[in-house]
């Protein structure tokens, strides 16, 4: 159990807080590709607490600058694009894709103020269908590649932005246990000889007697998690740390993008089909947008910006019921007054890594897979089983 304190500092991530130093450790996935294109090349970005703007120039360039101008605080999103980076229609000072200030037109002639403009602006990478930033501090570490982005983009699935910080998204995604019962009507565990699913023998067990394990434990990239059912399958699914879970052949990704609400992406592969990995923007970018990108519809609750209790969710579909237990829970959990079963220990284990790689960073260290430039998520183990 924590307390109050170490709650906040688990779940706060705005500029100079210690969750928030921890994150701008990675590169975090923050827009899909068609967020930005020639015919609306600006979008607002709120992301780590901070209000940003992603843009594309004439020259094709792809930057994420500080929504506000430094001159006197207009919104960039309204900028005008040009080919060295993006105008504030204000005044046109024009900045380029790393902030360095171009030109202050309104000043005279042979004005440099120009050269003593620095705008907010971080590193943009394409990969795996979505872009990526880094918003932390010098040497900027490798965008980590994982074996799941060899393969082909069958979908990039976008889901509705939860009102929930991103530890709670990222816990229900690690919990094995939930799987069985808020899903027992929506989600297929197992199948018999026949080819059948498992039936409820009541509403409060659901389908929990087929789970017959679960464990937890450590690796080089975060958790790795292991699922044994009652026919003998074995599913063993990796947390990359801090906000990515690789689960069969779907990649879920976590964004967090203030202390109190959450986007998440999540990219299913074709895995007959391996790609070549380090393709810019992963190999399913051959297909067009209209096949790729995929919203997930609004109704997962009514009205679709309300919180709880305000919002009434919808419990048809898988995605809308872990949206109520997500977000029900209150935008920040109260974790000080949780009580933990034994099928938790990998909540538990999540949450106090978190803050153990907090404490590191505190202390000048490096976090736990920053800097490997490949991770291997035992796709093999995948192949073997079968996607179920």
């Amino acid at each position: 159990m924590l307390t109050k304190g170490e709650n906040e500092r688990l779940t706060q991530i705005g500029p100079g807080t210690p969750g928030g130093e921890l994150l701008r450790r990675y590169w975090i996935p923050f827009a899909t590709l068609q967020d930005v294109s020639e015919e609306n090349p600006t979008s607002f970005v709120r992301l780590l607490g901070e209000d940003l703007v992603l843009f594309r120039d004439k020259s094709g360039q792809v930057g994420l600058i500080g929504d506000h101008c430094p001159h006197r605080g207009a919104s960039l999103l309204y900028g005008r694009v040009e080919e060295r980076g993006i105008a504030c229609t204000y005044h046109g000072w024009l900045y380029d894709t790393s902030g360095n200030c171009l030109e202050t037109p309104a000043e005279p002639a042979d004005s440099k103020l120009y050269l003593t403009v620095k705008h907010r602006a971080y590193a943009v990478q394409q990969l795996f269908g979505l872009y990526w930033t880094y918003m932390g501090p010098l040497p900027v570490p490798p965008l980590r590649k994982l074996d799941i982005m060899e393969y082909p983009i069958n979908r990039v699935r976008i889901e509705n932005e939860f009102s929930a910080n991103w530890v709670q998204v990222m816990e229900n995604n690690l919990d094995g246990s939930h799987i069985f019962v808020l899903h027992q009507d929506t989600y297929s565990v197992g199948r018999d000889a026949n080819g059948e699913r498992p039936q409820a023998t009541s509403t409060t067990r659901g389908l929990i007697n087929d789970l017959v394990s679960l464990d937890y434990e450590e690796v080089p990239a975060g958790i790795r998690r292991t699922m044994g059912l009652g026919d003998g399958y074995v599913e063993e699914d990796l947390l990359i740390f801090p906000n990515m879970l690789r689960r069969m052949n779907m990649l879920s990704l976590k964004v967090p993008v203030d202390d109190f609400h959450t986007k998440k992406f999540v990219v299913t592969v074709d895995m007959g089909l391996p790609g070549q990995l380090g393709s810019e923007g992963g190999a399913g970018e051959k297909k067009s947008d209209a096949d790729i990108y995929f919203r997930v519809p609004t109704n997962a609750k009514t009205p679709i910006d309300a919180p709880y209790p305000q919002a009434s969710y919808s419990m048809r579909q898988l995605p809308h019921q872990d949206m109520m237990a997500i977000e029900s829970q209150g935008p920040r959990s109260p974790r000080e007054a949780w009580r933990l079963g034994m099928r938790d220990d990998g909540i538990a284990f999540f949450d106090e890594m978190i803050l153990r790689e907090i404490d590191k960073v505190e202390r000048g260290l490096a976090p736990i897979a920053v800097s490997e430039a490949f991770i291997d998520t035992n796709l093999e183990a995948v192949h073997a089983v079968g996607l179920r």
